[in-house]
C-alpha cells in the first residue's frame, strides 16, 4: 500500500463520513421542526383551554349570582311565612277569645235560648 492508496482511503473514508454527517443533520433538522411544530400546537391548545376556562369561569360566576338571589328570595319567603304566622296567631287568639266572651254572654241569659254541646 502506497501513499495514493492512503489518500484515496483517507478521501473515500472522508467522503463517508461527510454523508453520514448530512444525514444525521438532516434527521436533526426534522427533529427540530417536529418540536417547534408540536409547541406550536400546545401553544394553540393552551390559548383554547386558558379560553374555555374563562367561560366556564363565567358560568360559574353567573350561577353564584343566581343561587344568592334565589338564597334572598328563600330568606323573604320566610320572613313572610313567619309575618303570616304571627298574624295568625293573633287572629286565632282574637277568634278564640270572642268564642269564650260569646259564650260566657250565652250563659248568663240561660232564660230563653241556651247553647250547649250535643254529646252524641
Amino acid at each position: 500500500m502506497d501513499e495514493k492508496d492512503i489518500k484515496r482511503i483517507e478521501q473515500v473514508f472522508k467522503h463517508h463520513i461527510g454523508i453520514l454527517s448530512e444525514d444525521f443533520q438532516h434527521k436533526l433538522d426534522i427533529v427540530v421542526e417536529g418540536h417547534q411544530m408540536l409547541s406550536e400546537k400546545l401553544d394553540r391548545v393552551g390559548g383554547q383551554l386558558d379560553q374555555r376556562i374563562d367561560r366556564v369561569d363565567q358560568r360559574i360566576d353567573g350561577v353564584d349570582q343566581r343561587i344568592d338571589l334565589v338564597a334572598q328570595m328563600i330568606d323573604r319567603v320566610e320572613q313572610r311565612i313567619n309575618e303570616v304566622d304571627v298574624n295568625l296567631s293573633k287572629k286565632i287568639d282574637a277568634v278564640a277569645a270572642d268564642l269564650a266572651a260569646h259564650r260566657a254572654d250565652t250563659e248568663s241569659h240561660r232564660t230563653g235560648y241556651q247553647v250547649s254541646e250535643s254529646k252524641d
